[in-house]
C-alpha cells in the first residue's frame, strides 16, 4: 500500500500586524520601507521555499511507490562459500610450499661425499673372515654345542593286548602275554616263556630283562620291563653305538610290567636294553651281552 503523501505546506504569507494603520506600525517597529524589509521575506525567497517543499513532497511520493525485491540469500551463501574455498586453497598452497622449502633446505644442507675416481671396476665389499653376515646368520641352521644334551626321543606307543592274544612280531615270530608273564614262539614253532610271578623279578622297582635267539640271518630280541607304570620306550644298543627301538606290549589295566621285542642283525654283536620313562629319564639298563649267533641267550637282572 502506498502511504499518503505528506501535505504540501501552505505558502507562508508575509506577517501582518494585528491591526491596521499606524497602530500596527507603532507596535512592531519603525514605519516605512525599513520596517517592511526587516520583518517580511522578499518575493524570491518565498518562491524558493515553496519549490523546495514541492520537491520534498514529490521525492517522498516516489520513494513510497518503490516496492523492494526479495533478499538474494542463496546467492549470498554461494558467494560466502566461494570465498571460504579460496581462503582454504590459498592456505593449503602456502603449507605445501613451506614443507617443500623445508625439505629443500634439508637436502641442500646434507653433505654429499664425492665418489673417488677410479679407472677400474668398483671393489666388492667382502665380509671379514669368521664373521657371518646378518642374512647368513639368520638363514644358517642353529648349531648345537657339545654342552647341550639332545632332546629325548618321543615315547613309543604301547600296544594293549588281551591275555593270550598272539601278536605277529615279524619274520615268523609271535608274542603273547598272560598273567603269568611273557610267551613267544619262533619260525620253528618251539614255544618259550618268561615268568613274572616266580619271584625272580621285583615288580616294586624298575628293571628290564633280555632274551635273544637267532642265526646268521638275524636275531630276535625280546624281554620284560617292569616296576613302572610310566614306561616310555626300550632301546637296544651295541658297542658301536647302533640303537634299535623296541615295540612295547601290555595287558589292560597297567599291571606294572610289559613285554618288548625287536629284530637285529647277526653282526650287531653284544646288545644292551635300556628302559626309559615317558619324560626320557633312564630307569634301568643291562650290560652288553653276546647276541645269539647261533643259539640263544638269556640275560636276567
Amino acid at each position: 500500500m502506498t502511504p499518503a503523501s505528506p501535505a504540501t505546506p501552505p505558502d507562508r504569507a508575509p506577517d501582518s500586524g494585528s491591526g491596521s494603520g499606524d497602530e500596527g506600525s507603532d507596535a512592531t517597529g519603525p514605519t516605512g520601507d525599513e520596517g517592511s524589509d526587516a520583518t517580511d521575506p522578499t518575493g524570491d525567497d518565498a518562491a524558493d521555499l515553496a519549490t523546495a517543499a514541492d520537491l520534498r513532497a514529490a521525492f517522498a511520493r516516489a520513494a513510497f511507490d518503490v516496492t523492494p525485491g526479495p533478499v538474494p540469500l542463496a546467492a549470498v551463501r554461494r558467494a560466502g562459500r566461494a570465498r571460504r574455498r579460496r581462503r582454504t586453497t590459498a592456505f593449503s598452497a602456502l603449507s605445501v610450499l613451506s614443507v617443500a622449502t623445508a625439505v629443500a633446505a634439508v637436502v641442500v644442507l646434507t653433505p654429499v661425499r664425492p665418489a673417488p675416481l677410479s679407472s677400474g671396476p668398483e671393489p666388492v665389499a667382502v665380509p671379514p673372515t669368521g664373521v657371518p653376515s646378518a642374512s647368513a646368520a639368520s638363514s644358517a641352521p642353529a648349531v648345537r654345542t657339545s654342552q647341550e644334551p639332545p632332546p629325548p626321543p618321543a615315547p613309543t606307543p604301547i600296544k594293549v593286548v588281551a591275555s593270550g592274544e598272539r601278536v605277529a612280531a615279524g619274520k615268523g615270530w609271535k608274542v603273547w602275554l598272560t598273567k603269568e608273564g611273557k610267551h613267544w614262539t619262533g619260525p620253528d614253532g618251539y614255544e618259550n616263556s618268561r615268568s613274572v610271578t616266580d619271584g625272580n623279578i621285583d615288580l616294586g622297582s624298575p628293571g628290564v630283562s633280555h632274551q635273544s635267539e637267532g642265526d646268521a640271518k638275524g636275531v630276535f630280541h625280546s624281554g620284560v620291563y617292569y616296576g613302572t607304570r610310566t614306561a616310555g620306550r626300550v632301546e637296544l644298543r651295541n658297542a658301536a653305538g647302533r640303537t634299535i627301538v623296541a615295540t612295547l606290549l601290555e595287558l589292560p589295566g597297567k599291571p606294572g610290567w610289559g613285554v618288548w621285542y625287536a629284530h637285529g642283525g647277526a653282526k650287531d654283536g653284544e646288545m644292551s636294553p635300556v628302559l626309559y620313562d615317558r619324560s626320557g629319564v633312564r630307569l634301568a639298563e643291562l650290560p652288553l651281552m653276546p647276541a645269539g649267533d647261533p643259539g640263544s641267550g638269556d640275560q636276567n637282572p
